[in-house]
């Protein structure tokens, strides 16, 4: 990514804001990493703590121009963007049952864009609390991606990527996304419940081992992974109210043997470098 931003769609402050953040960058062009780690760096400048909850401050944190930053770092990182594609080209093939999209958190709006370049019959709403003046700016091209601030309807398919290990109750967000789809509708999930920055909070990191569990007692049906993406396609089979005591008794147990899995994952992970490296000898 270029150091210097110049774009007509920026705000003098913001544009002079994300040149000072690419400033504080290891190296150019920057990669995953340098963009992980700037992200940190504004989390704690903010003063934000991934173990005490404060919603200001976290609210602060995701208002930040460098979400702006790694909107702009997805739509030319060639994993992310093949990730995007992915997920658009799986909706594309089934458009036979999917005309509206719910894109749930989808912060810069590129995957709806691109849903909606393979597809000008789909309608893409964006749900997303901090669309920036770029992203607007970017979907007046396009008649069918809006953003919203509500959730008033029900849609074919959902869309999530990379959302709900940001948030102190995702099964409660789950829940809210799953009554967002219509019966026999679809459900594109990607998770990364792993602490590679700061605002992936360690208590939804349980769910790394159990999320497949929750979905399926929230109605849904595990059809299988996108290919090309870390993303699972999931489809509503069921629409009856949620048992919240089972739900959390269950979330409880995930919690319970969470590091008891995460140890005999990293022992086995060990374990197997060795066996391979002795092998290799």
């Amino acid at each position: 990514m270029k150091k210097n931003i110049d774009s007509p769609n920026l705000s003098d402050d913001i544009q002079l804001e994300i040149e000072k953040i690419l400033l504080d960058a290891e190296r150019q062009p920057i990669e995953v990493e340098e963009i992980w780690q700037l992200m940190d760096d504004v989390w704690d400048s903010l003063g934000c703590n991934n173990i005490k909850n404060e919603p200001e401050k976290v609210s602060l944190f995701y208002g930040h121009p460098v979400w702006l930053l790694n909107g702009l770092f997805i739509e030319q990182h060639n994993v992310s963007i093949l990730h995007r594609h992915a997920i658009a080209d799986w909706i594309n093939v089934n458009n036979n049952d999917i005309i509206s999209v719910l894109d749930y958190g989808g912060g810069f709006g590129t995957l709806a864009r691109l849903i909606a370049d393979k597809n000008q019959e789909v309608v893409v709403d964006i749900y997303e609390p901090h669309p920036s003046q770029l992203a607007l700016e970017k979907l007046k091209a396009y008649s069918n991606v809006k953003f919203i601030s509500s959730l008033k309807k029900q849609y074919d398919c959902l869309v999530c990527t990379d959302v709900l290990e940001h948030v102190p109750d995702p099964l409660s967000l789950l829940a809210e996304m799953i009554e967002s789809v219509k019966i026999d509708g679809y459900l594109v999930i990607a998770n990364c419940f792993y602490p590679v920055i700061k605002c992936h909070l360690p208590e939804t990191f349980h769910l790394r081992y159990s999320f497949n569990q929750f979905t399926t007692l929230m109605g849904l049906d595990t059809i299988g992974s996108c290919n090309g993406s870390h993303a699972t396609i999931y489809k509503k089979i069921r629409q009856e109210p949620i048992n919240w005591k089972k739900i959390r008794t269950q979330e409880k147990i995930s919690k319970a043997v969470f590091p008891f899995l995460s140890m005999s994952q990293s022992t086995y992970q060990a374990l197997k470098s060795i066996f391979l490296q002795t092998h290799k000898n």
